[in-house]
């Protein structure tokens, strides 16, 4: 059985995909990018910016589930640049800060509407 997630403090999905999907004992949310969800527009002030955006938009998905990054047993980190990776991982740092989730960090060539960053988790709901 799958229930799916949505709340409007994060951006809505920009295709046929849902923010989160909990199917059993986890959730599954959806790649974030740093999508201002009160106005729609990119916040793409500097990569500090963007990634503090992407954590946000992260935490009010997990929020609507109950859930907050201390149930994040998984992450996916996406640059289109690994020369981010040091300002990235920093900030990262603050929204994750004792029992680490296993994560990789990959560099791509492109993301939806040009980003530098998106990040997705998978966590687990006790």
């Amino acid at each position: 059985m799958k229930k799916i997630i949505k709340t409007t403090n994060a951006p809505a999905p920009i295709g046929p995909y849902s923010q989160a999907v909990q199917a059993g004992n986890f959730l599954f949310v959806s790649g974030q990018v740093a999508i201002n969800p009160e106005n729609g527009e990119l916040n793409m002030a500097n990569i500090e910016e963007e990634t503090h955006q992407v954590m946000r938009n992260l935490k009010a998905v997990l929020l609507e589930a109950g859930l907050d990054f201390e149930n994040v047993v998984k992450s996916t980190i996406f640059l289109t640049d690994m020369g981010t990776f040091a300002q990235v991982n920093e900030i990262y740092g603050k929204y994750f800060t004792s029992d680490f989730p296993a994560r990789e960090t990959v560099q791509v060539s492109v993301l939806p509407k040009n980003v530098n960053v998106e990040i997705s988790v998978i966590a687990i709901v006790s």
